[in-house]
């Protein structure tokens, strides 16, 4: 009691993610000490940010402190949604070699604290996670991935916490690159489904994704992996104005199944529901697949918005992340010239697609099939020959491919074949409609 005026505050039960007894130790001592009460932890919001927030509540009854306590316990158990177990992979070399310290630091300290239990692996080479993924029972899990090729929606919600250099996915769902914010989305038990791509050559299945770029995209990521010893900011610009100033065009034939927008079509809100048990063969029965061949610098296919700090509304703004379609963003050839615009307009927020030799579509599949008979080259070999004119499309003798697949490279020898997957696996975070800070970190261009 006071003259003054009190203030009367409250918390959602629904933002309370752990409760502590709260004592006054001296230093050094582990156990015991002078009870104070109890210590609710919360998520707190501000923006697209999550941050971690403490209340305190003062009572110096033992009693009084341990009826709370198992009280709040027992509340905070109900959600079902919020994961008690998790499995971890870390990639030690994410992240200029920080992605352990950052885990270590930052998200492993919230996961003890809001009581989830951790098996952590730090992988050693590539396939290394998928490897332990064979070999373990994710019955003991809470949260990680499974997905096999019929495809069968995964049991088992995906965390990412990014830490890397391409984070859309993060993005995506968080609407922000924070390790800390991917970890109160994985200790609050916020789930969004997500529409994932397959993708296969020559019949077999090579792996599942969310976006893929082939041309300026493909041939950027290679130029960016031969190039691995130079930092990773430095990596990045130099491959982007390499590939700028060595600009030349695709030819290729793609074709497409059209997802026509209907009632209960992909923008309509009833789909979500729907759109669930819908069976691939049944939609692609729908529809008749479409053909166009030419010179192209970027093809895109995309089943997530893919935000990034270079652009915020999204690489494909036109699709969502639970909608049932992919963005098919084909870029005719241009001078380099146009198509610099064209990269500039996602960064301010223009119509990055108003240009007579830019075509998007609404798709269920893709099938693309380069016309040349020949595969990649490294742009930046000295044995590489200046072409006479920029309609020469960009070919070599290596017989494979660049694709660019949620920023990992993939050499394809041939056809490629992308199907769209709807909501085919839960990932940790919400849908973010567009970024709201989103410095341009790339100034290169």
């Amino acid at each position: 009691e006071s003259d003054t005026r009190r203030r009367e505050e409250h918390v959602e039960l629904r933002d309370v993610f752990a409760v502590k007894v709260k004592r006054r130790r001296s230093v050094g001592q582990q156990t015991g000490g002078t009870l104070l009460g109890l210590t609710l932890f919360c998520c707190a919001r501000k923006g697209s940010k999550l941050k971690e927030q403490t209340i305190h509540l003062n009572n110096l009854s033992a009693d009084h402190c341990e009826v709370w306590f198992q009280h709040l316990k027992d509340l905070l158990s109900g959600f079902a949604d919020r994961p008690k177990s998790l499995k971890v992979f870390v990639n030690p070399a994410s992240h200029r070699k920080e992605a352990y310290h950052v885990y270590r630091d930052e998200v492993a300290p919230l996961f003890k604290l809001a009581d989830i239990k951790t098996d952590v692996t730090i992988t050693e080479r590539k396939g290394h996670a998928l490897a332990v993924l064979k070999e373990c029972t994710l019955d003991e899990y809470d949260g990680d991935a499974d997905s096999i090729f019929t495809p069968v929606r995964a049991a088992l919600p995906l965390g990412v916490i990014p830490a890397g250099s391409a984070d859309i996915i993060a993005y995506s769902v968080h609407g922000i690159r924070h390790p800390v914010t991917a970890a109160m989305h994985i200790i609050m038990g916020h789930r969004q489904a997500v529409d994932t791509c397959s993708f296969s050559s020559l019949g077999r299945l090579l792996r599942f994704g969310f976006c893929a770029m082939y041309g300026f995209g493909g041939r950027t990521l290679a130029l960016a992996e031969r190039h691995r010893w130079m930092p990773p900011s430095q990596r990045r610009e130099f491959a982007l104005i390499r590939a700028l100033a060595n600009l030349k065009p695709e030819d290729c034939e793609v074709s497409f199944l059209p997802l026509n927008v209907a009632p209960g079509g992909p923008q309509d809100p009833r789909r979500s529901e729907s759109v669930r048990n819908l069976g691939e063969q049944d939609t692609e029965a729908d529809s008749t697949w479409q053909t166009t061949q030419g010179l192209f610098l970027n093809i895109s296919v995309m089943a997530i918005p893919c935000l990034c700090s270079m652009a915020p509304r999204g690489l494909a703004p036109n699709t969502s992340l639970d909608n049932g379609s992919m963005a098919l963003i084909a870029v005719g050839n241009a001078s380099r010239s146009e198509f610099v615009k064209h990269l500039k307009r996602y960064s301010n927020l223009n119509n990055q697609f108003s240009f007579s030799f830019v075509e998007t579509y609404t798709v269920q599949a893709v099938r693309l099939r380069p016309r040349s008979q020949a595969g990649w080259v490294d742009d930046n070999s000295e044995d590489n020959v200046e072409f006479e004119t920029k309609k020469t499309p960009f070919i070599s003798s290596e017989g494979t491919y660049p694709w660019n697949i949620d920023g990992e490279l993939l050499e394809v020898p041939g056809e490629l074949l992308i199907r769209v997957h709807p909501q085919l696996i839960t990932l940790f975070g919400v849908n973010v409609e567009e970024l709201e800070d989103c410095p341009v970190k790339c100034s290169c261009i």
